[in-house]
């Protein structure tokens, strides 16, 4: 008696069985390839979100703060940036509000300033940074959340240098700040709350 085994078949499962893994390692590819195309996409956002949030924080450092803190009113501030960049600058907090923010411990404030962690709530001043068309502008909120008087002030008067200990040699003289202040900035891409940076800011003045 003979037997005879028949390898009819087994060509047609080894092919199939090809198919199957070039097909798995192709969609792989394709689904890594697509990750990180998304993943550069969201990159690239952030990081002109966080140049618009890096853009308000410099204005309200460098420009807002020293004009504000000498006295002039919140107001009369956004007017002459307004004139300079047609209306690109909103207040949102009172001028009252905003001194007591520049000049006061944050429980002095009162009821009537903000002090909550979200920028876009209720923010002190609104810049919208324009980009280069047709990109949508941003928004970028800022916000005052903690002020902390520190161990001078403005006057101009330094504190060192007076008294009789400070004559004596290898005495280390403290470093003097008026203010500090904690400071919230968010940049939104308008109509896109996807694309925004949010920072927390702590800032010696």
């Amino acid at each position: 008696m003979r037997c005879f085994f028949r390898n009819k078949g087994a060509a047609l499962i080894t092919v199939v069985a090809l198919v199957v893994v070039t097909s798995l390692i192709v969609a792989t590819v394709y689904y890594f390839i697509r990750r990180g195309i998304e993943v550069t996409g969201l990159q690239k956002k952030y990081q002109t979100a966080r140049e618009a949030s890096l853009g308000g924080l410099d204005v309200i450092t460098k420009e807002v703060l020293p004009i504000a803190i000498g006295g002039t009113g919140l107001s009369s501030v956004v007017a002459g940036f307004n004139t300079i960049t047609s209306a690109q600058v909103q207040q949102g907090a009172t001028d009252a509000c905003f001194m007591k923010k520049l000049t006061e411990n944050t429980a002095n404030w009162g009821a009537g300033c903000s002090s909550s962690l979200d920028a876009k709530s209720s923010p002190d001043i609104k810049f919208i940074l324009s980009g280069t068309a047709p990109a949508r502008p941003f928004d970028v909120y800022t916000k005052i959340i903690d002020t902390t008087k520190g161990n001078s002030n403005t006057s101009g008067v330094i504190l060192e240098g007076q008294g009789t200990a400070e004559s004596q040699s290898g005495l280390i003289t403290a470093q003097h700040f008026p203010y500090m202040y904690r400071m919230e900035i968010q940049s939104e891409r308008q109509n896109d709350a996807t694309e925004k940076a949010n920072f927390t800011v702590l800032y010696a003045y």
